[in-house]
């Protein structure tokens, strides 16, 4: 059911969207079902997060020593000479790149000289379902769930499957992409006299549009008319068009434009071997190949390199602290499912069982950390155990101090305070 329609006009084009919602129920039994198979999920997360936490700081250790290793034994020379004393030693180059190919796009007529990259983007004009649902207890323990299905039109580099939708009436997308993306590399590409290899290539991705002239879209418009099953090609912003109109896109329009990456200042900490850069293999066991754009120092590119691996460790730590309480989440959900048969006591489970999880999942992931760092950094594994048993301490006591005062006996007076009789 259709309950509301927007138009949104944004770049020339408008977009409509509609809406329609299911009710569905689910029984306490089926819940208690559902939550029991989430808790085997759960399982896995929670033990999976162990070995994400350990082998964490065990990475974070080694990337570590292989930068302080690197940054001792780095030097830097001049990229536009070859200097044979510096072969097999990790070096430090600033230059401008450059390559001597051309890339071409064949299916569209594009060239593009002395570029790095040359990139065909594809989108194309299609439905996208958006899943939203809002689920309430019921009292005996079951569910009330409401989903709403929104659709609406949008321009996506992917094919989107309208089969899979709830309501595919009206909705239908193409089931194929007449063009498809891709990206040509130069095979060959120089810093100075240095050629760069594969991998810092793949670095390389500062794209800036590039457009195409009216002169081309000319030439190749009535080339490729075949190919594109006679739809309409239009020259749109530098860009192609394909479809009956761009300031009204209709579903299976698609639009193509291309990106180039263009020769550019940038440093590199690599390993020389004769007059190529590739990977230097320190003695700690790590790979060094460090990028950048502009002019940078050796001595910041290393401390850059340190601080992404700071940020890297810190991210791994939050994905692990969640990993194990989401994977507690689920196993207590049972729990709470158990307690749904009134929903107000199902919420208060919820709610407690929550707090307990976050705590639990926080002192359990720094153990964790400081059993890994007993084992690579030892004082500081020690310095966390001591924390991790801190907190320990003070969650007992906490619930220690909650409990219930036991009544006191009346105090009775010391005999010096009893009047005496008159």
């Amino acid at each position: 059911m259709f309950y509301y329609t927007r138009y949104w006009f944004e770049r020339a084009y408008y977009i409509m969207s509609d809406s329609f919602s299911e009710v569905t129920n689910q029984s306490w039994g089926s819940r208690i079902k559902q939550s029991s198979q989430g808790a085997l999920i759960g399982i896995i997360l929670f033990f999976s997060a162990f070995y994400l936490l350990f082998w964490n700081e065990g990475r974070a250790v080694h990337r570590a020593q292989t930068l302080e290793e690197g940054a001792s034994i780095v030097y830097s020379i001049d990229s536009d000479m070859v200097d044979w004393v510096y072969d097999g030693k990790l070096v430090h180059l600033t230059g401008e790149t450059s390559t001597d190919e051309i890339l071409k796009d064949v299916m569209f007529g594009i060239t593009a000289a002395h570029k790095i990259k040359l990139r065909r983007l594809v989108e194309m004009y299609q439905w996208d379902e958006i899943i939203h649902s809002e689920t309430e207890e019921m009292l005996g323990g079951g569910t009330q769930t409401v989903t709403t299905y929104n659709y609406s039109k949008k321009w996506s580099s992917s094919l989107i499957d309208s089969s899979e939708f709830m309501q595919p009436q009206g909705h239908q997308n193409p089931s194929y992409m007449p063009v498809s993306g891709e990206t040509m590399t130069a095979k060959r590409v120089n810093l100075g006299e240095f050629s760069l290899s594969p991998t810092l290539v793949d670095k390389l991705n500062n794209y800036q549009h590039l457009p195409i002239t009216s002169e081309v879209f000319e030439q190749w418009q009535q080339k490729r008319r075949t190919q594109l099953y006679d739809k309409n090609l239009h020259f749109h912003y530098g860009n192609y068009y394909v479809g009956h109109n761009p300031a009204y896109p209709q579903i299976g329009d698609f639009q193509i434009k291309f990106e180039v990456v263009r020769p550019a200042m940038i440093s590199v900490v690599a390993k020389q071997v004769s007059s190529r850069l590739t990977p230097y293999m320190t003695e700690a066991g790590g790979e060094i190949e460090l990028f950048e754009y502009g002019a940078v120092t050796p001595g910041e590119m290393f401390k850059r390199a340190q601080r992404a691996n700071t940020i890297l460790t810190w991210i791994l730590r939050l994905l692990g602290f969640l990993m194990m309480s989401i994977g507690l989440g689920f196993i207590f959900q049972v729990l709470k499912t158990l307690a749904a048969v009134i929903p107000i006591l199902g919420n208060l489970v919820g709610v407690i069982g929550g707090f307990i999880i976050l705590v639990l999942a926080f002192i359990l992931s720094l153990v964790t950390i400081a059993i890994a760092w007993i084992y690579y950094r030892p004082l500081l594994g020690i310095l966390l155990l001591v924390i991790a048993g801190a907190l320990l301490y003070l969650l007992k006591f906490s619930r220690k101090s909650a409990e219930p005062m036991t009544q006191e006996s009346p105090r009775l007076l010391p005999e010096t305070d009893v009047p005496s009789k008159q």
